[in-house]
C-alpha cells in the first residue's frame, strides 16, 4: 500500500502564477524540515553505518553492478515503484524547503537519453504532460 501524502502545492494555487508563487514562498517559510537544522553538524552528510542513507548508498551500487551484468529483472516492478515515489517524494519535499538541490550529481553515469525516458515515464505515470511541466514552470520559476 503507498502512503498519500500532502500536495506540495495544491491544485486551486495553480490557477494563477502569482497565486503560485506565493504558495511556494509560504510554504518555504513556514517549513522548518530536520535537514535544514541549526543543530546539525558539518558531518550530517557523512551517513553513520546501518542509517538509510547508508543502505540507500549500498542498494543504488547493487543495483548498478547489477545492470552492468547485464541482469534487467533486477528489481521487481512493484519495488522499482516504492522506490521511485520515495525518490520523487524525497526531491520534491528537499526542493520545497528551499535546498539548491539536483536530483543527480553533476558527473553521473546516467546518460541524457535516461534521463529523457524517465522524464517521460514520471509524466506519463502522473498523467501529466510537458505543456503542463512547461507551464508550472513558468510560474514558479524553477
Amino acid at each position: 500500500m503507498v502512503a498519500q501524502c500532502r500536495p506540495l502545492i495544491s491544485p486551486s494555487a495553480l490557477s494563477s502564477p502569482s497565486i503560485a508563487r506565493s504558495a511556494t514562498r509560504n510554504r518555504r517559510r513556514t517549513s522548518s524540515p530536520v535537514w535544514n537544522s541549526p543543530t546539525k553538524s558539518a558531518t550530517a552528510n557523512a551517513a553513520p553505518n546501518g542509517s538509510t542513507s547508508s543502505d540507500a548508498t549500498k542498494l543504488a551500487a547493487e543495483i548498478e553492478r547489477a545492470l552492468a551484468s547485464g541482469k534487467l529483472d533486477t528489481l521487481t516492478p512493484q519495488a522499482l515503484h516504492a522506490l521511485m515515489s520515495a525518490c520523487c517524494k524525497n526531491y520534491a519535499i528537499r526542493v520545497e524547503a528551499g535546498e539548491d538541490l539536483l536530483p543527480l550529481a553533476q558527473r553521473t553515469t546516467v546518460t541524457p537519453t535516461e534521463v529523457m525516458v524517465t522524464a517521460s515515464g514520471l509524466l506519463r505515470a502522473a498523467n501529466l504532460a510537458v505543456f503542463e511541466l512547461g507551464m508550472w514552470q513558468s510560474w514558479t520559476g524553477r
